[in-house]
């Protein structure tokens, strides 16, 4: 049995009797994809958007793909900063600091502070 070739135009109509569309987003410049370890930059890629059934699915092609780990912002908690603050003599705002450069460690932040 011969296999009869759709053509685009067809199969666009098919789609949409199914619910389906699809159209490529022109001029895509970059795409970043974010994980909690690291970061996906793919840069000018082909980017073709598919809706089914309400739900959009992006389709993204080629490209230049560059990797790189996430950074990892640390998390003050108000009582550290205000404990590096009252050992040092310093304000909230540097105590803060100083505890973000030293990633959270109280002993570190302190002594940065004091020297």
């Amino acid at each position: 049995m011969g296999r009869r070739r759709v053509n685009p135009r067809e199969a666009k109509r098919m789609m949409q009797r199914m619910g389906l569309s699809m159209d490529a987003i022109p001029d895509v410049e970059q795409v970043i994809i974010k994980t909690s370890g690291k970061e996906i930059t793919i840069e000018e890629p082909e980017v073709a958007i598919m809706e089914v059934q309400g739900q959009k699915i992006f389709q993204v092609a080629g490209g230049k793909i560059t990797e790189k780990a996430a950074e990892r912002k640390t998390i003050i908690p108000e009582e550290d900063a205000r404990l590096v603050a009252d050992q040092t003599g310093k304000s909230l705002e540097k105590a803060r600091k100083a505890l973000e450069e030293c990633e959270g460690d109280l002993a570190k932040a302190i002594l940065l502070l004091q020297s």
